[in-house]
């Protein structure tokens, strides 16, 4: 299929699910879709607060927990590679920092470590531990901090595990900032470095990098904002630049819509991985609920004969979230970036319903989601 972009209006239903993120409050959207009919990409609301330019279809964005679907990828090529199994104890390979040995390069990947999430862990009883600032007025202020992989980690071991290792299942950053540390010890190289040699530069990604510690997005892009109280007054602040190595390789990357496009099909149609170790990340596990994660990836059944989706979304810790979707065959995807603006709306309560009616649109003819 030779890809093309189409003209906006000529893809209304698009247009208008992407609306209704700008409708709901939301400053800004930028989408691109693959599928039978070619390829079609689109932006709505604003660029900046104040101007009236659109976002560009293309431009760079934060892509928060988008980022673990890549990292899972260079971890599962390195099992591929035979340089680790993916039931090996991690503790093994990184005795340095005293882990339990019962976890292993799978618990890390599918979330059932246990291990303490070091940006907080929120528990069923309305219980909350704090970690590093990841919310309001503390993160707005601290967003330029930098932090190391081992500080992260060594943060997350000084806590208390929220279950024994395999038992359970629970979202957790610090499984991933160990497997960066893992792909560097198992390498010998940086995690960046080995992103770039693996997965970035063969399939031709200009526009993903790891940041380290850069604050600034590259080329064309979006302003992020984050709305917050500061003394029982709300503040609005333009987050465009922050650091996100308080993420490092859970969340910290910076893509495209496009780049996501081609990563994510090239995931999806096994250019990347062994079909063996792609059935294992689309499995999910039984513990996970009606999350449906397997390693890296979120399985969705769209039901009514509309079929499965795969799909991991990010939402960094202010002013961006980013939509990641595809087909089993990667022949459709969803790719996109989703900016907040000043708006006093939760963000947890309008981005599910406004998601909803754009997976309906891309992937259910416009029919309900299951």
């Amino acid at each position: 299929m030779t890809s093309k972009i189409t003209a906006g209006q000529d893809r209304p239903e698009l247009q208008k699910a992407i609306q209704e993120f700008v409708d709901a409050g939301f400053a800004g959207v930028q989408m691109r879709v693959h599928d039978e009919r070619g390829e079609w990409a689109g932006s709505a609301g604003v660029r900046k607060l104040g101007e009236t330019a659109k976002p560009p279809v293309n431009g760079s964005f934060w892509i928060g927990s988008s980022t673990k679907t890549f990292t899972a990828t260079l971890v599962l090529q390195l099992v591929a590679e035979d340089r680790i199994g993916l039931d090996a104890s991690v503790a093994d390979h990184l005795p340095e920092l005293g882990l339990d040995r019962r976890i292993t390069v799978r618990m890390l990947l599918q979330h059932t470590s246990g291990l303490f999430s070091y940006t907080g862990e929120y528990y069923p009883d309305g219980t909350i531990v704090l970690g590093i600032p990841a919310t309001g007025k503390e993160w707005v202020e601290d967003r330029f901090r930098s932090y190391r992989p081992e500080e992260l980690v060594r943060l997350a071991l000084s806590k208390p595990a929220r279950f024994e290792p395999g038992t359970d299942w629970s979202y957790s950053n610090t499984n991933y900032t160990l497997a960066q540390l893992l792909i560097e010890k198992l390498t010998g190289r940086s995690y960046a470095e080995e992103m770039r040699r693996r997965i970035l530069r063969p399939l031709g990604l200009p526009g993903t990098l790891v940041p380290g510690n850069r604050t600034e997005l590259p080329g064309p892009h979006s302003h992020g904002y984050y709305r917050y109280q500061d003394g029982g007054e709300w503040k609005v602040v333009d987050v465009t630049r922050q650091n996100l190595s308080l993420l490092a390789a859970a969340g910290d990357m910076v893509s495209t819509t496009e780049d996501l496009h081609t990563f994510f099909s090239a995931l999806m149609s096994g250019r990347l991985l062994p079909a063996p170790l792609l059935d294992e990340m689309r499995t999910p596990h039984p513990k996970s609920g009606d999350f449906h994660y397997g390693l890296g990836l979120f399985v969705q059944d769209l039901g009514q004969d509309h079929g499965t989706v795969y799909h991991h979304n990010g939402s960094p810790p202010g002013g961006y979230g980013s939509l990641m979707y595809s087909t089993p065959d990667g022949s459709r995807t969803l790719t996109a970036s989703v900016n907040t603006g000043d708006a006093a709306i939760n963000p947890a309560a309008e981005f599910p319903k406004a998601l909803d009616a754009l997976v309906r649109a891309v992937f259910c003819n416009g029919q309900a989601a299951g």
